[in-house]
């Protein structure tokens, strides 16, 4: 397969993108209707929603809180023009850019959330994200997490080495995001956010090879 640059693999797709995420991953509806239930209900919450997309997670909460305010980050403008379009007027901040350079601030959100997208990414980077992500949450904001993971530490490995097989093939250097699956089993994934200072973390519900994990900052406020 040839590899595709990240914001040119979704902004080729973009007019497709929301039928395909909710016919072909499974558990998709339910999934993203969760995400939102798991979003706080105070009217006016700070939200930053990573890898936002077309803004599939928003549509339910949007429903429920439309006064709440949201950070949305995408490296693909074309996305971010439909999740403009399709939230008209609600209190959205979109940034075009990717969420490893981004600024955050400090204790700026109650909640971050962020839903298949992060399984693009090693350790390492996540790792860096996560602790900026943890220091610009309120104390007990929480992070919903809902992504693709691989199913055993075998399965994570062989998707990092086919990346690394493909990009030498094609003389692709490190320093750009190309599109290409390279999920962490949902343990490795916990241990990261812990590592970065968050609490409580847990896999609260799962969907074929998607899981839901929370993480809270500060004490374990959690409910």
């Amino acid at each position: 397969m040839k590899l595709e640059k990240m914001v040119d693999f979704f902004s080729a797709r973009v007019d497709t993108y929301d039928e395909h995420m909710l016919e072909n991953i499974e558990g998709a509806e339910e999934f993203y209707q969760c995400t939102a239930d798991l979003m706080p209900a105070d009217k006016g919450a700070a939200i930053l929603d990573l890898g936002c997309g077309t803004g599939l997670e928003l549509g339910s909460y949007f429903g429920a809180d439309g006064k709440a305010s949201v950070t949305a980050i995408d490296l693909s403008a074309d996305m971010l023009a439909v999740l403009k379009n399709k939230f008209a007027g609600k209190n959205i901040n979109c940034i075009c850019g990717s969420y490893f350079d981004t600024d955050f601030g400090e204790e700026k959100f109650d909640c971050a959330v962020s839903v298949e997208s992060l399984h693009h990414f090693d350790a390492e980077k996540k790792l860096g994200l996560y602790r900026r992500l943890n220091k610009a949450l309120k104390n007990g904001g929480k992070f919903v997490l809902t992504d693709y993971f691989a199913q055993n530490a075998e399965q994570e490995k062989a998707f990092f080495e086919e990346l690394e097989k493909l990009k030498t093939e094609q003389g692709i250097e490190d320093g750009e995001y190309y599109h290409f699956d390279t999920p962490l089993t949902v343990r490795h994934e916990c241990r990261l956010l812990k590592e970065a200072g968050f609490v409580n973390v847990k896999v609260v519900k799962s969907w074929g090879s998607t899981c839901m994990v929370t993480a809270y900052k500060g004490k374990d406020t959690a409910k």
